[in-house]
């Protein structure tokens, strides 16, 4: 499957959707809810072998990487399952540090990016015990799961349902620029995710602790996207928070740019029209106008959408 591309190949769009020319011809994409969520689950397993750790496999590698793996030697090895980090390293700190110094070798070989400094747990499912730790640069070459929350920061208006919006900064590695949640994080290792909510939320938004710990958990979205690096299997737990009209959001860390309050209905229609968003604020954001009731069953898209977030 082509990341991003819904039919290649017709002669004229169905009515309602968008022509766009690519390197492979023409390409259509529906002006609807519905793209941004096969965008974002648009990959093809075929090309990737499956990364064991402990004998259980908890990631997938491109063929090209897995190939450059075999080569590196230990801590890797070629197997009939897929590649494996070597059984013979046992426990959570003999498995981090080989990987630690796997990778700082596969950096300085330009295979993998910079690292970011941030440890996140390598885990078979959520609430598991971590089998070991890598940096969070080297998740999506690995294809390992990876979580994080989503917080939707909204206002209830006299003239109907607000939503804040983040524009991230310029020089963000990550969607520099695009349109976001009021607080979003990746889950690091060592922290809870009441822990990392309360920390995202201070450092994106200035939210003190007691108003942040108010956020309801409504469920979560899971994806698996392919992009340049790897596959990203991601699951995002998501939050609304309802905010005080008289309340204003102030950035700390300098990730994001400017906060925004926008009437729901302008939100969505952004969304749906536009690439303005960062790729997976699209589906948090789609989740927030379903439960919500801004997005009814009307739309000939919806089952496909509300099953479409939880693949």
């Amino acid at each position: 499957m082509v990341p991003g591309c819904i039919g290649i190949g017709r002669a004229t769009p169905r009515p309602g959707e968008l022509r766009r020319t690519g390197r492979d011809g023409y390409t259509w994409a529906r002006m609807s809810f519905l793209r941004h969520i096969r965008a974002c689950n648009a990959h093809d397993l075929s090309r990737y072998r499956p990364f064991l750790v402990a004998g259980t496999p908890v990631g997938w590698v491109a063929e090209a990487f897995a190939r450059r793996l075999a080569a590196l030697g230990r801590p890797f090895e070629e197997t009939d399952a897929g590649i494996a980090l070597s059984p013979s390293l046992s426990g959570f700190g003999e498995r981090t540090a080989a990987m630690a110094d796997a990778v700082e070798r596969l950096v300085r070989d330009r295979a993998v990016h910079k690292l970011r400094g941030e440890l996140y747990p390598v885990l078979t499912r959520w609430g598991a015990e971590p089998l070991m730790a890598v940096d969070r640069a080297a998740v999506p070459y690995f294809g390992l799961k990876s979580f994080g929350l989503h917080v939707n920061g909204y206002v209830r208006r006299k003239d109907g349902l607000h939503l804040w919006v983040g524009r991230r900064s310029s020089d963000r590695g990550v969607a520099p620029g695009k349109l976001d949640n009021l607080v979003a994080g990746g889950q690091p290792l060592g922290l809870t995710l009441e822990e990392n909510l309360v920390k995202e939320a201070r450092e994106e938004a200035d939210l003190p602790p007691e108003l942040a710990l108010r956020s309801v958990p409504v469920g979560a979205i899971t994806y698996m996207m392919e992009n340049e690096r790897g596959l990203k299997p991601d699951t995002l737990f998501c939050f609304d928070l309802e905010l005080e009209e008289g309340f204003v959001p102030r950035n700390t860390d300098g990730e994001v740019e400017a906060f925004t309050l926008w009437p729901v209905a302008e939100v969505a229609e952004s969304v749906r029209t536009t690439d303005d968003w960062k790729f997976n604020v699209n589906l948090v954001v789609i989740d927030f106008l379903v439960r919500h009731g801004q997005l009814r069953p009307t739309d000939p898209d919806y089952l496909d959408i509300v099953t479409g977030l939880r693949r």
